[in-house]
């Protein structure tokens, strides 16, 4: 039976990054889109817990002799929501993959907190299917994003053939560079976003918001994170767990809180 490789994003099911992720993954078996039907960037883990959620075939390509097929549904709902309707509902069998992406924009850092296009790896992770999320440094909505498919197929290839441990997905930035200088592995940047809001006056009176901002590491000199291998032209590869556990604290929290 072919490989399946299931696939979402968070900035619809027509975005650029999804559809030529999904062409890249036909080399290697059949695959599989639920995707938002519009852009639901920072969505996060989020759920449509208060309204019902609707599917749309979109369209589906059968086999050939050098490509596997190509399934894509528009969902009503967050990226998690189209992940997990996949799995319930409409994949024809387990997926042998998880892949979100690719992220029209970068998710290096804490920034991955906020990302739906990371949360598709870590539900995929939930589900214990090997996952990961791509996200580019490009942002366009016709960006070509053909100079990643070198590094996409090379994480795919070793992951299909080796597998993640248990509770373990791979979070990967690559930058927008004329040549990427190579895959470092890398741990979570720390950092926060200032000026978070803008302010404007509302022609009926009152004022609204814009988020907006800027993000800062709080190390720039952190060789070791994924933002310093992102601004360096490297791509980023960051393995994320599920257990947030701050295992470093544990005993000190028992010391300080058990009775």
């Amino acid at each position: 039976m072919e490989k399946l490789i299931f696939i979402s994003n968070d900035d619809g099911h027509a975005a650029g990054g999804v559809n030529q992720l999904a062409e890249m993954m036909r080399q290697y078996g059949d695959v599989f889109v639920v995707a938002p039907d519009s852009g639901r960037s920072g969505a996060s883990m989020s759920i449509s817990s208060h309204s019902p959620v609707r599917n749309t075939l979109i369209r589906h390509e059968e086999s050939t002799d050098t490509k596997g097929s190509l399934t894509v549904w528009a969902c009503s709902g967050t990226p998690n929501d189209c992940t997990k309707m996949a799995f319930e509902v409409l994949l024809p069998r387990r997926p042998d993959l998880v892949l979100g992406g690719i992220n029209h924009g970068e998710n290096c850092a804490v920034n991955a907190h906020y990302s739906g296009t990371m949360s598709i790896a870590l539900e995929g992770c939930i589900k214990m299917v090997p996952s990961i999320a791509f996200s580019s440094g490009k942002t366009a909505e016709d960006a070509d994003f053909i100079y990643m498919q070198p590094y996409i197929c090379r994480i795919v290839e070793n992951v299909l053939a080796n597998g993640l441990p248990t509770g373990v997905c791979l979070n990967v930035n690559i930058p927008d560079v004329d040549e990427v200088k190579g895959i470092k592995i890398c741990h979570m940047g720390m950092g926060d976003w200032h000026e978070e809001w803008q302010e404007r006056d509302h022609p009926r009176g009152g004022k609204y918001y814009w988020i907006a901002g800027y993000y800062a590491p709080y190390d720039p000199s952190d060789t070791g994170s994924d933002t310093w291998a992102y601004e360096h032209g490297y791509a980023a590869i960051t393995p994320l767990q599920l257990d947030m556990t701050a295992k470093s604290f544990v005993d000190k929290a028992r010391e300080q809180f058990e009775i």
